[in-house]
């Protein structure tokens, strides 16, 4: 491994560690343009080697909010469910092909741009303190439940915990304050990223390595967030995450354009060929052969002149 590339990985797990701390979410959704763009990685390899990785950080983050009950049954219930059919769903997609690798990378650009609004919307921000019941609101629970199979979709698809959505529909959506939001997404993304990882149904195997260094750089990063989330401003936070999701959709839509451009012109560049090499209408290839052949057979026959 490249000390440039070592040096990128540790940071960005850093990062990753130090956003899921103190939000319980987004710092996955930096993860895939870094092996993507950084490593150089396909999505193949990538998007297993995400979720790994999202797993475990989300995992490692998750036990402080256990430890003080911060985490919400009925909501994660709601949410949770069709999460798990939609990370199924989209995992299988990718394994079965229907999804192209510049499909892959737009769908995440997208989703790092809608995160990125949901960040910063002032309702997000200001969401009431306390915890409401989602049976007293019956018309909760189909956006919460439609937000689920969204969030499941997108992580089977990118590899992404979906945690920028998880925090913003729980706050929003089923009433819950933040520290408990934070608690729920990160006990979601863990069991919607081990299940999108069977659907997708590949190891990464070469990649693992580059695990090192994401899972170090995210303990350091988890250890610091844990001990300044308290000193640090919730708004402020969410702005510079917001930009950081908008450069992260920026360098995911331009890279999905080369991506698609370099398959545009090797399918243009194989039908040349296959074009050169068609054989001409009668099954003879002039060209093939270097000889002006006759299309029909011809004898050396004479036939007899009449007298």
């Amino acid at each position: 491994m490249e000390p440039t590339t070592l040096v990128l990985l540790s940071a960005g797990g850093g990062l990753i560690g130090f956003l899921l701390s103190v939000l319980g979410a987004g710092g996955s959704i930096l993860l895939l343009p870094l092996l993507v763009s950084g490593a150089g990685l396909s999505t193949r390899e990538a998007v297993p080697l995400s979720l790994l990785v999202v797993m475990l950080l989300a995992l490692g983050n998750l036990g402080p909010y256990l430890r003080r009950g911060q985490f919400a049954v009925i909501p994660a219930i709601i949410l949770g469910l069709p999460a798990l059919a939609g990370s199924w769903i989209g995992g299988s997609w990718v394994r079965a092909g229907y999804l192209s690798e510049p499909v892959e990378l737009g769908v995440f650009a997208a989703a790092a741009l809608v995160a990125s609004w949901l960040l910063t919307r002032r309702s997000a921000s200001h969401a009431a303190p306390t915890q409401m019941q989602i049976g007293s609101r019956p018309g909760s629970i189909l956006p919460l439940a439609i937000q689920g199979v969204l969030v499941g979709l997108l992580t089977g698809i990118a590899g992404v915990g979906g945690g920028f959505a998880i925090v913003p529909a729980l706050v929003l959506l089923a009433g819950l304050p933040m520290q408990l939001a934070c608690g729920t997404s990160l006990l979601l993304i863990v069991v919607n990223a081990l299940v999108a990882l069977v659907a997708l149904g590949h190891w990464p195997q070469q990649s693992l390595p580059l695990m090192l260094p994401l899972l170090l750089g995210g303990a350091v990063g988890a250890a610091l967030g844990q001990r300044l989330a308290p000193r640090l401003s919730d708004r402020r936070l969410r702005q510079g995450f917001a930009a950081l999701l908008l450069g992260s959709a920026l360098l995911s839509g331009f890279e999905a354009l080369r991506r698609q451009s370099d398959l545009t012109g090797a399918n243009t560049h194989g039908n040349s060929t296959r074009q050169a090499g068609r054989p001409v209408e009668g099954g003879h290839d002039f060209k093939a052969t270097g000889s002006a052949q006759q299309p029909f057979p011809t004898t050396s026959r004479r036939i007899p002149s009449r007298s």
